[in-house]
């Protein structure tokens, strides 16, 4: 059974820290592109980082220098650090995996955790 499980929310304090976890099972992510999202209620799913397999990061210009994403093929997880938090990050963050190729495409969720910047 295909899985993304994410971990590592909570709430924290402006200018902190947090490191998110996602966790794979059911396919190995090393051929994938993963990425991290984030939505607010009312708002669309917003992209906020990427690594393509073998690729070097990308991010939003919202989170650039204060976020890192990260890769452990070899764990089949994915990590996300996140730092100089501002309340404006406040979200659920998601998860995914993407694999397309010569017309085959896979797109697999995670179920999201909260973060929540607030003093």
């Amino acid at each position: 059974q295909v899985q993304l499980v994410e971990s590592g929310g909570g709430l924290v304090q402006p200018g902190g820290s947090l490191r998110l976890s996602c966790a794979a099972s059911g396919f190995r992510i090393s051929v994938y592109t993963m990425g991290w999202y984030r939505q607010v209620p009312g708002k669309q799913r917003e992209w906020v980082a990427r690594m393509a397999s073998g690729g070097s990061p990308n991010y939003s210009d919202s989170v650039k220098g204060r976020f890192t994403i990260s890769r452990d093929n070899a764990q089949n997880t994915v990590y996300l650090q996140m730092n100089s938090l501002k309340p404006e990050d406040t979200a659920v963050y998601y998860c995914n995996a993407d694999f397309r190729l010569l017309g085959a495409q896979h797109n697999y969720w995670g179920q999201g955790t909260q973060v929540t910047v607030s003093s």
